[in-house]
């Protein structure tokens, strides 16, 4: 009962602090004109500032150290112990937050070259696993269960960098990368909470916690009143690493027994839909002998968007198949091999983009 209490506080601090700090972001960006304009790539009409993100770290980093400072005031120490015991990791992975939040408020602020950028997730990357979080295996996945460290740092490193990019390169929408994080974190709050891991479940619900009052804003906002606002760089980078963060740990954490489901499969199983995505575009582009790093039109929103979906339905179809894809991979995991599982993910994904592609074609078609 301690621990939920205090997670349930928690997390209604960080909605209601997200809930006065945005629109105080909102103001002050219309008095300094920074906005993002539209240009031919970009969806959105009208000028719209993208310094949501701001608001993300400090507001669950000063929730947090808050519910700390009161917990021992009113003498409750339990919480103070579990930090203890877990010091060295959380050091390490505020550290490498922060940095990539400065980096992010200065792209978002300023511009920063996309090779910058990879070099500081580089560096947050080998932050976290200084902090003792990188794969010891792959549970079973391509028959390996144990890898070397001169192998397993370099891959985490590799992994950690791709999901921050992913997480990155799916916010193209309204609503979508904040809805998809949001169902990632509600994931992994929960399992950590049945695991007794209530440090980490503390943080996937304080970020989940700010995320919902920027999803109103992002989501139903007026333009045209100074209401919308989009996460930028500073949000998607900085949620981005605190999901592989979270992810790393919840693998690390997670029961191994035949009656408990995968630990890679329930750390990942979230995560499917902005890495399968960005696989795909990738290899789109140096198909077409375009820079990979480089934005187009091809992500899955803008599929579904050519075949004239509203955006609000897109992002709503999507993250539905996100969180349906989430508890189906998870349940499967514990009667069906890992590989088999990760095949029939990838089928289904390539038969539904082969099917959008069709479908986009005959679209063209039928205007033309």
């Amino acid at each position: 009962m301690f621990w939920l209490i205090n997670i349930s506080i928690l997390f209604l601090t960080c909605v209601l602090l997200a809930g006065i700090v945005i629109p105080q972001i909102l103001l002050i960006a219309f008095r300094k004109q920074l906005f993002d304009e539209p240009d031919e790539r970009k969806i959105h009409k009208g000028v719209v500032p993208r310094l949501g993100g701001i608001a993300f770290k400090p507001v669950v980093f000063f929730s947090i150290i808050l519910l700390i400072g009161v917990n021992l005031s009113l003498g409750n120490t339990e919480i103070l112990a579990n930090i203890h015991s877990e010091v060295i990791t959380l050091a390490y992975g505020f550290c490498a937050i922060m940095l990539l939040y400065l980096v992010g408020m200065a792209d978002d602020l300023i511009g920063v070259r996309y090779r910058a950028k990879f070099i500081v997730q580089i560096l947050c990357a080998i932050m976290l696993i200084a902090g003792g979080l990188h794969f010891q295996g792959l549970n079973g996945l391509f028959g390996i269960y144990n890898m070397p460290i001169w192998i397993s740092y370099p891959f985490t490193v590799l992994v950690i960098v791709f999901i921050i990019n992913a997480i990155n390169l799916i916010d193209g929408i309204d609503g979508l990368a904040s809805g998809l994080c949001s169902v990632t974190l509600f994931f992994y709050g929960m399992a950590f909470f049945s695991l007794e891991e209530y440090l980490y479940a503390m943080l996937a619900f304080a970020t989940l916690g700010v995320l919902i009052p920027f999803y109103y804003y992002n989501v139903f906002g007026n333009p045209e009143k100074g209401k919308k606002i989009f996460m930028g760089d500073t949000g998607s980078l900085t949620v981005g690493l605190m999901i592989c963060f979270l992810s790393l740990k919840l693998l690390l954490s997670a029961h191994t027994t035949p009656d408990y489901p995968n630990a890679l499969i329930l750390a990942f199983a979230p995560l499917i839909i902005p890495c399968f995505d960005v696989i795909r575009v990738y290899f789109h582009r140096i198909r077409n002998h375009k820079n990979p790093f480089l934005p187009d039109k091809n992500h899955i929103h803008h599929k579904l968007l050519a075949i004239g979906m509203k955006q609000r339905a897109a992002m709503v179809t999507i993250v539905s198949v996100s969180v349906i894809c989430t508890v189906c991979n998870i349940y499967l995991s514990l009667y069906v091999n890992i590989n088999l599982l990760v095949l029939i993910d990838a089928f289904i994904w390539i038969s539904e983009n082969i099917w959008l592609s069709k479908k986009i074609a005959k679209c063209q078609a039928q205007k033309n």
